[in-house]
């Protein structure tokens, strides 16, 4: 994925969090030649060797699984909030843009059987079961409901780089940026409105440091 250096994000922590919480991603790769992708929830996670992994699983009814051991490198992409930036909200004149997070998951993916694609399953019905009043498990459901899972093909994908853009206007002025974030919020819409959040976000971080960095240059004896 191209990124501009001033728009990467090299946060791995922050990254963890975002994969973490927008997890419905799309899987990508090469199936008899042509590309294949499915959105799909992958849900980060790690393996027996203490190696980052992705989880997740498709239908059988997909032709995308029988490329999987055809050629077992992967693309899995995850999108954040993001939205139009008019340039009539700068100070000056200049053309519009639009700003967004998103992180490219490049690996290998890997087939998985057995009490693998069950324990697979658990992780996935307790992450988005767990604010239910009257929560799902895997473990109650039937032998018939279970069945089911015949019918899909369970994977994970062994994580070999990530790559994350976070452009949020870094390359605007104070002036411009404080109203962007205005204008983003006037819009009431909650793509813009999560982007303006992450601005400030962002702005906030920017000022501790330059705070710890001023503090820092201080003679010892003003400290």
């Amino acid at each position: 994925m191209f990124t501009p250096d001033i728009y990467k994000n090299e946060n791995q922590e922050e990254i963890r969090t975002f994969l973490i919480q927008n997890s419905f991603g799309i899987l990508v790769n090469q199936t008899d030649g042509k590309l294949c992708a499915t959105h799909i929830p992958l849900e980060l996670d790690t393996n027996k060797e203490g190696k980052e992994i992705l989880l997740g699983h498709i239908s059988k009814e997909n032709p995308q699984w029988k490329g999987f051991t055809d050629s077992d490198q992967v693309l899995a992409i995850f999108s954040g909030p993001h939205s139009y930036i008019s340039s009539s909200w700068y100070d000056h004149e200049n053309v519009p843009t639009w700003n967004y997070i998103a992180v490219h998951v490049y690996g290998k993916i890997k087939v998985i059987e057995g009490e693998a694609v069950t324990d697979s399953l658990k992780k996935l019905v307790d992450k988005y079961e767990q604010n239910s009043d009257y929560p799902v498990r895997v473990e109650n459901l039937s032998q018939k409901t279970m069945m089911q899972t015949r019918g899909i093909v369970a994977f994970e994908i062994e994580i070999q780089d990530i790559q994350s853009t976070k452009k949020m206007s870094q390359n605007r002025n104070d002036l411009d940026h404080e109203n962007i974030v205005l204008e983003l919020e006037k819009t009431k819409n909650e793509q813009s409105i999560a982007v303006a959040n992450e601005m400030k976000k962002m702005q906030k971080v920017i000022e501790i440091n330059m705070l710890i960095i001023g503090n820092c240059e201080l003679p010892l004896h003003s400290i």
